[in-house]
């Protein structure tokens, strides 16, 4: 049966690529960074997500709106307080034919879980996923979870069956360096298949003309293969949408936004993004490690800490290296998130003199020598940014070695602990200020590498979870963004503003999340 199967699905696919080559319409793209992987468990990572995102579907989808529509499950309530129930689409396949079921969902959470999953933040409430029946998944959380739906609108469904075949059980180890079938090979049930993958060259996505979204959700599209291409250098990649070598450019270089508007057949769309951009310190150890202070840590110090803060003159990095396409922060979340306020956004005010003041006050008079590590492909002016931080900070005194790697390399040494000082940017998926602190503040959380840890915080990022009564969960949210924000382990820069290039012959939504939804793609 499944060999029947499998020939089925390949024979509909071919019969839909002969039918449809009349009128094929390929949508050519790029940006700066690729995919780090196509392992949907492996890494929590924007382009990374968005890609997987075109091929694996969620039990729940979101539309251009980032509202929750039914994606995998047709349905979802809370039947207990601590179980929700799924009610699953019938008649979905995965691309290689096999049947979708209960069976995927239950495997797909638990592997979701697994320690090398970069995922299971999301779901570290979950206990158990139980399946009813066929088409019926009940998850149980350790206490009642009010986001629950929101959170699993990032969890992919693998195929069982193919996974087991191919050895893929668990997610890739992306930090240990781990190769394996997923890396490369996918098997969604998504409105994309996979039909070429060469890691930092080329990826080509054909349209899944039997997806079981086009006529139940927002999604209409004319385009019958999207091929990506990675251009790391700016002017190259604005060069490539000037010539119409491609058709979409995600993150044109902000100087050149202008120069597009003004090229007859080419747009711009421009929104704030619900991404935040700072620096993390690490205050965890005892010594730094790449430093010219031995014996000690001056991030243990406040001082030192909010000395460093201080000396960012943010609203020159807004004017000049973000060309007025940001709005400085004061927490490491933005507006359109749960738990963001104005007043808690509000910044310390920038004074190089009262910096010199702290770090003498420290016992730093003359300051001291630190490595900043910084991406030079994943953000807005990344780089740059990081550039001018680093001639801010030595007019008090600290001296910068900067080192910006790309970030599949810049990554790695993150999750592999290796920085001391470093650049990081946080989008919010879930919409809810419990993200944040569950990846980023908790004592465990998997992307806090601050070796910042507050019990308090903990108990409230645990109570948050399962807190029902909004009122007290604000509360709640209120509080954990108070302790976070006044320990200054997090040096916060700005929320990005993003604008995307592209075709005027081209209808894509831009979305706060930056993650352009190909189903969406309309060419003319």
């Amino acid at each position: 049966m499944k060999t029947l199967a499998y020939a089925l699905g390949i024979g509909v696919a071919l019969a839909t690529a002969v039918s449809g080559a009349a009128d094929a319409k390929t949508l050519r793209w790029a940006s700066q960074g690729d995919a780090l992987t196509l392992d949907p468990h492996a890494q929590n990572e924007g382009p990374t997500s968005t890609m997987n995102s075109q091929i694996y579907d969620a039990l729940i989808l979101r539309d251009k709106d980032l509202k929750k529509i039914p994606g995998l499950a047709v349905s979802w309530a809370p039947v207990e307080p601590t179980v929700w129930e799924f009610k699953l689409r019938e008649g979905v396949t995965f691309h290689g034919g096999q049947p979708f079921n209960a069976d995927d969902v239950v495997f797909s959470f638990e592997r979701a879980l697994s320690e090398t999953s970069d995922f299971k933040n999301y779901i570290n409430s979950v206990s158990e996923i139980r399946k009813v029946d066929d088409y019926t998944v009940q998850i149980v959380t350790d206490g009642p979870n009010p986001i629950l739906p929101d959170q699993i609108t990032s969890i992919r469904i693998m195929d069982q069956e193919w996974s087991q075949e191919h050895g893929v059980e668990k997610p890739q180890d992306y930090a240990g360096e781990q190769e394996t079938y997923a890396v490369r090979n996918t098997n969604g049930t998504g409105p994309f298949i996979l039909e070429k993958r060469d890691p930092g060259i080329e990826t080509v996505l054909k349209v899944n003309d039997g997806w079981w979204g086009w006529d139940v959700t927002d999604a209409k599209t004319n385009v019958t293969e999207v091929v990506y291409k990675p251009i790391a250098n700016p002017a190259t990649r604005v060069a490539a949408l000037l010539s119409r070598e491609v058709d979409f450019v995600l993150d044109p270089p902000l100087q050149d936004l202008k120069r597009i508007e003004s090229t007859p057949n080419l747009k711009v769309q421009q929104i704030n993004q619900i991404r935040t951009i700072f620096f993390g310190l690490d205050l965890g150890r005892d010594e730094l490690r790449n430093s010219d202070v031995t014996g000690k840590n001056p991030f243990q110090d406040p001082k030192v800490r909010e000395a460093m803060y201080r000396a960012i003159d943010i609203e020159t990095i807004q004017r000049k290296t973000m060309r007025g396409l940001s709005f400085p922060a004061g927490i490491i979340t933005s507006p359109g998130v749960n738990g963001y306020t104005e007043a808690l956004d509000e910044r310390m005010a920038f004074d190089p003199d009262q910096a010199k003041a702290l770090l003498a006050e420290a016992g730093y008079p003359d300051g001291f020598g630190v490595q900043l590590d910084c991406p030079n492909d994943r953000y807005n002016n990344d780089e740059a940014i990081c550039q001018a931080t680093v001639g801010m900070l030595a007019k008090i005194g600290i001296k910068v070695n900067l080192n910006a790697t790309p970030k599949s390399i810049h990554f790695k040494s993150l999750q592999n602990k290796e920085s001391d000082f470093y650049m990081l940017g946080w989008g919010v998926p879930t919409l809810d200020s419990h993200y944040v602190f569950s990846y980023l503040a908790a004592s465990e959380g998997s992307w806090n590498f601050t070796g910042f840890s507050d019990a308090r915080l903990d108990e409230l990022t645990k109570a948050m979870e399962v807190e029902t009564d909004a009122a007290k969960r604000d509360a709640m949210i209120a509080e954990a963004w108070d302790i976070l924000k006044a320990s200054n382990a997090y040096l916060p820069l700005h929320h990005q503003v993003i604008a995307w290039g592209m075709s005027d012959g081209l209808e894509l939504p831009i979305v706060p999340n930056d993650s352009p939804s190909f189903r969406m793609a309309q060419m003319r």
